[in-house]
């Protein structure tokens, strides 16, 4: 099996960490999304001070590894691949765009497991890549996946264009994937991608475990406990659609109407102020769910 899966954009993407706009490499390389640089034939300047959204971020990326990933398939050429290692290999070559040098898949190609093994675990320059080539070589030899669907975003960069690291947050991006897969868009291509450009500065995975996850949308049981625990909302929007009415009506009346009508708010407030402690303890109940 050698074509591009969810599941395969999902593990290199557990590997790597997304900067929205345009930043630069511990090498100086200007850089956007998911690591990618110029070599991927869609230059990254454009994003320069202009973050795009996550879809396009993903959209883009989903692009580019099918690039990456022919590489891939020629490296192999004649020799069957799993999934998982099909994947494996192609996080390999997204990370290094050594594929077709690296002496591990002629090692495999040749039957000597071991010898592919060992020279698999020599790419770990710098020394911080070693668990993500870890993850890799259990993923190519053993078939054990790591990705879950979660990304480490960098969600600021300084006005020198590094990545501000203190802004890093954790967010699911399987819906965009999903969207990715569904629907592939061909960005504006800019020069002939260059999946075999030597990586000057290969991305460091982010310790996930250590960076909060974030929650964009409200999942579906905060939502269902909220109908069910309260209708206290509901009845809000009443009550702010009547007075808006009031008050309208209330332009042409005389001070006897108006004075009523100020009775009728001073009533309203003394019920919401009954209604309080309700309200707390709603407002507590929706935050024990998102905890």
């Amino acid at each position: 099996m050698k074509i591009v899966t969810l599941r395969i954009a999902m593990e290199v993407l557990s590997h790597e960490a997304i900067v929205r706009q345009t930043y630069k490499d511990s090498a100086g390389v200007l850089t956007w999304s998911v690591g990618m640089t110029n070599a991927t034939g869609h230059h990254v300047e454009r994003y320069i001070g202009k973050p795009a959204s996550m879809q396009h971020c993903i959209n883009v990326f989903v692009w580019a590894l099918k690039n990456y990933a022919e590489q891939v398939r020629e490296a192999f050429e004649g020799v069957p691949l799993t999934e998982a290692q099909f994947g494996a290999a192609v996080s390999f070559h997204w990370n290094t765009g050594a594929i077709k040098r690296a002496s591990w898949v002629k090692h495999y190609k040749n039957g000597d497991i071991a010898k592919a093994r060992k020279a698999f675990m020599q790419w770990v320059k710098p020394a911080s890549l070693r668990e993500r080539r870890e993850e890799e070589c259990a993923l190519f030899f053993d078939g054990v996946w790591s990705g879950d669907g979660t990304v480490v975003e960098y969600r600021r960069v300084k006005p020198d264009l590094t990545p501000d690291w203190s802004s890093a947050v954790r967010v699911d991006v399987t819906k965009e994937l999903r969207k990715a897969f569904e629907d592939m868009r061909v960005p504006e291509i800019d020069d002939s991608p260059r999946p075999d450009a030597p990586v000057v500065a290969p991305t460091i995975t982010p310790k996930k475990s250590k960076v909060p996850l974030v929650v964009t949308e409200v999942p579906k049981e905060v939502e269902e406990t909220v109908k069910k625990g309260t209708d206290f909302w509901g009845w809000m929007t009443s009550v702010a659609g009547t007075v808006g009415g009031v008050a309208t009506a209330l332009l042409g009346a005389d001070w006897r109407t108006i004075a009523m009508f100020g009775g009728v708010v001073v009533v309203g407030v003394l019920i919401v102020i009954v209604l309080g402690p309700l309200l707390a303890r709603r407002i507590r109940a929706i935050r024990d769910v998102w905890a």
